[in-house]
């Protein structure tokens, strides 16, 4: 097999899906195929069993500068938009109250700089700062069994929007192949990309792609072949795998503690599951791994070629991992995964939540949880938090959205526009109709929006 294309997309979870569906729907690029190495889309981190669910918006994640919130809060209004349109029967979402919680004068302190000096609640009209009172309304559980004098303040929110990723995934693959000129591959792992200079040669393990442009859209695996093919010498991966543990009906919603800047994945969180909000999940948990898959050993060796096994990678881990505040924090996951002793050790995190938590209500959930890389500049010995991209000539290398998979449409836009300038302008980019399908459909506050979000309020409290 040789197939020739236009562009190629290598990976199918939701970050190269939704770069499919942005180009195939919204341009006039001809032909277009995507690889994916497992027999189904989104199997691996985008699958809704290996991460949290969270649509992240920035408005309770208080680790983010009201910059930050910013460029995250359209990113993520183009999602909810896009869900909101595609997605009326919530079979792939749902949406339910989320609260960042502070407990006792400093956090609560905090959190009321945060909602009236720093102009959060200006950026976000739907934000509202809540009482104990009104807290115990929405989450019961949140409230039960604290000391009645002690100070609690949230800032909450209706649009706590919870995701399967792995089916939306799917659902932009779907409308995708809609398209004439579309082809997407599964069960089809890519070996080698060799740049000829006028094309991309793609080796895979099902024969040979031919393509003009080419986006490796492939998790952690995008570094690895960033570095076959010359690209992204100064960085090597730092992979954390995220665990949950899982409680019986606790939540209506999302709560969240207050987050930690230098550990921005760290903080510790509640929230119903999207499928069976009659489970509540808490995590999550994150310890480092010498893998690119959680579970796969056959990815130990590729771990090692996106480390490097070179004095600098050595000399940024050391650096990294002597922090006094990350150092506890990697030995503490640690325990976490050891059996009867990790569940004590995490119950005071979920009592940061629910404080009426016991050992019996919690166990450790199994066969949860992925991968997420985090990138460490070999340079600068540090880790790099933010998005880590590559672009090359004719190629870009995705290797960690920021955050997460709540910005993958915004990523989408924003590679078009680059592809756009590989194919020297020769297409072109709808990104009127990208926007009507997007986030035009996101709920805006008007009256009408408030009174529904009144009643989701109400509801909530009934349950």
């Amino acid at each position: 097999m040789r197939d020739e294309y236009d562009l190629l997309i290598v990976g199918g979870g939701i970050s190269g899906a939704s770069l499919l569906y942005t180009a195939a729907k919204f341009t006039d690029i001809e032909n277009i195929a995507l690889v994916e190495k497992e027999d189904e889309i989104a199997a691996i981190n985008s699958h809704s069993t290996n991460n949290s669910q969270t649509l992240h918006f920035g408005d309770i994640e208080t680790n983010y500068t009201l910059e930050k919130a910013e460029d995250v809060k359209e990113g993520a209004e183009l999602l909810a938009g896009y869900l909101e349109g595609a997605d009326p029967d919530r079979e792939m979402h749902s949406k339910r109250s989320k609260m960042v919680l502070g407990v006792g004068d400093e956090e609560v302190q905090k959190l009321e700089q945060r909602y009236h000096e720093e102009g959060f609640g200006d950026l976000y009209p739907k934000l509202r700062a809540i009482d104990r009172e009104e807290i115990a309304e929405l989450e019961p559980k949140v409230v039960e069994g604290r000391d009645p004098d002690e100070e609690m303040l949230a800032l909450q929110t209706p649009d706590g929007y919870v995701v399967d990723y792995g089916m939306t995934a799917q659902s932009f693959v779907d409308e995708a192949k809609e398209v004439d000129g579309v082809d997407v591959y599964t069960g089809t792992e890519v070996e080698e990309i060799n740049d000829t200079g006028d094309e991309f040669l793609v080796e895979t393990d099902a024969g040979w792609f031919e393509s003009d442009v080419a986006v490796v859209a492939a998790g952690s695996h995008s570094l690895q072949i960033a570095k076959q093919m010359g690209y992204g010498e100064n960085m090597s991966l730092l992979p954390v795998a995220g665990s949950f543990f899982l409680a019986e009906d606790f939540l209506n919603g999302k709560v969240y503690t207050l987050q930690m800047k230098k550990l921005p994945f760290a903080a510790v969180h509640g929230d119903a599951d999207v499928h069976d909000d009659s489970i509540t999940r808490f995590g999550p948990t994150a310890k480092l791994v010498p893998t690119l898959e959680r579970g796969e050993l056959d990815t130990v060796g590729d771990f090692f070629d996106v480390f490097g096994l070179n004095v600098d990678s050595f000399l940024s881990y050391a650096n990294i991992l002597a922090d006094r505040i990350l150092f506890p924090y990697v030995v503490r996951n640690l325990v976490y995964d050891v059996p009867e002793i990790g569940k004590r050790t995490f119950l005071p995190e979920v009592q940061k939540v629910v404080p009426s938590a016991t050992l019996d209500d919690i166990e450790r959930a199994k066969g949860y949880g992925g991968v997420r890389p985090q990138i460490v500049d070999t340079e600068a010995k540090s880790l790099d938090m933010g998005e880590a991209k590559i672009t090359g000539d004719g190629i870009i290398f995705n290797i960690t959205p920021s955050p997460g998979a709540s910005t993958c449409l915004k990523n989408a836009m924003r590679d078009t526009e680059q592809l756009l300038e590989f194919f020297d302008d020769d297409h072109e980019f709808d990104e009127d109709a990208f926007r009507d399908a997007t986030i035009r459909n996101f709920p805006r506050l008007d009256d009408a929006d408030a009174d529904a979000d009144d009643a989701t309020a109400s509801a909530a409290a009934d349950d």
